[in-house]
């Protein structure tokens, strides 16, 4: 296979992302809900059990739920956590499932030069690496970031020919994936759900909208991150108010990336190496480091 089509081959469950969960505000309530659409499109034999119990018979809905394709849409503003989200995910389920599991993440690369038919044969490649890690009695993940590069919608009118029927190899592979008997999954990361084709959309197991931290989220952040400072509660409760929705740059909150990657980084560079992080430190920063501009 190509080695420019795949950013990453990850064996799971990774120690590395494990630790990168512990720090994610907001993972474990979001993947609890991940989980059981998770459980309900791998194990359908686990819904026919819930079935009986509860039912005394297969009712015919479990047969329906068999139809549903392991596919799930990430979608929000950059620097919301979409892809690291995923990541996490995956590496969770697998550990939890007790399994051996591989993460493939496909690169932006996948579109090629340009060349007639190249993109629709990279994505086939990437699938079929998929197909042979799912072959191996292990769950697969298949991690498509920016997906509304590849998967734009096929009414476009100033889409080529090209990217059409890449959008169709796609489709086409995603329905393939249903053959693997629960052991694969797709993960699409997107910023632009209004641009991903409806007929990706409706083959969505579960649509996850992944929004700028609200005040509460900023302070668990800021708690997590800070702890140790000597920053007190109020100083803090502070700090999650300027950078959340309506705090000192408007409406525009920070995102998660921009304040790990940004923010707390400019002030720690503000103190370092001559005086301790402070309240008047993070104001400062706050107000020299603007959030990323939202994505219309």
């Amino acid at each position: 296979m190509s080695q420019n089509t795949l950013d990453a081959q990850i064996e799971l469950p990774s120690a590395n992302i494990e630790s990168v969960c512990r720090t994610l505000i907001g993972f474990e309530q979001r993947y609890q809900t991940i989980k059981k659409h998770l459980l309900v499109a791998l194990l359908p034999e686990k819904v026919e059990e819930w079935s009986k119990r509860f039912h005394s018979q297969v009712i015919p809905l479990c047969d329906v739920i068999r139809q549903r394709h392991p596919l799930f849409l990430f979608s929000g503003d950059v620097g919301t956590g979409k892809t690291v989200t995923a990541e996490c995910v995956a590496n969770r389920f697998t550990s939890e499932m007790d399994k051996e599991g591989f993460l493939l993440k496909l690169s932006t690369r996948v579109r090629g030069r340009g060349l007639h038919g190249e993109m629709s044969q990279l994505i086939q490649e990437a699938f079929e690496n998929l197909k042979i890690q799912a072959g191996k009695k292990r769950l697969s993940y298949l991690l498509i970031d920016e997906a509304d590069s590849i998967a734009t919608l096929r009414t476009t009118e100033q889409m080529h020919q090209e990217e059409k029927a890449s959008v169709n190899t796609l489709i086409q592979k995603i329905d393939n994936i249903r053959e693997l008997g629960g052991r694969a999954v797709i993960f699409l990361c997107t910023n632009r759900p209004d641009v991903i084709d409806q007929a990706i959309v409706r083959r969505s197991a579960l649509t996850v909208q992944f929004d700028r931290p609200t005040k509460k989220e900023c302070l668990d952040l800021l708690v997590h991150d800070l702890r140790g400072t000597g920053l007190s509660e109020h100083e803090l409760e502070r700090l999650a108010s300027m950078t959340s929705s309506g705090g000192f740059h408007g409406d525009c909150g920070y995102t998660f990336s921009d304040l790990r990657l940004r923010l707390l980084p400019e002030a720690l560079v503000r103190s370092f190496p001559t005086e301790s992080l402070t309240f008047d430190v993070l104001a400062d920063a706050i107000r020299v480091t603007p959030p990323s501009p939202r994505l219309n």
